[in-house]
């Protein structure tokens, strides 16, 4: 390696890390936010309830069917 050589550092990565610099709680606050909509419990029986329900559909939606 030469004696200058730096490590190569993309816009985008020195973007996300001057933003984490300048806010913290950014990753907590992603964590919380993303608590809200996807880290919940499964409810089982509802979605067993939702696969029995549902109906098997045919390959291509709007073909009729031939007799």
């Amino acid at each position: 390696m030469p004696l200058f050589w730096k490590p190569y550092l993309s816009d985008v990565t020195r973007f996300i890390e001057d933003l984490k610099a300048r806010k913290p709680t950014l990753e907590a606050e992603q964590r919380a936010g993303r608590a809200l909509l996807w880290d919940r419990a499964i409810d089982r029986d509802a979605q067993a309830e939702w696969r029995e329900a549902e109906v098997p559909q045919q390959p291509y939606v709007y073909q009729t069917k031939t007799k």
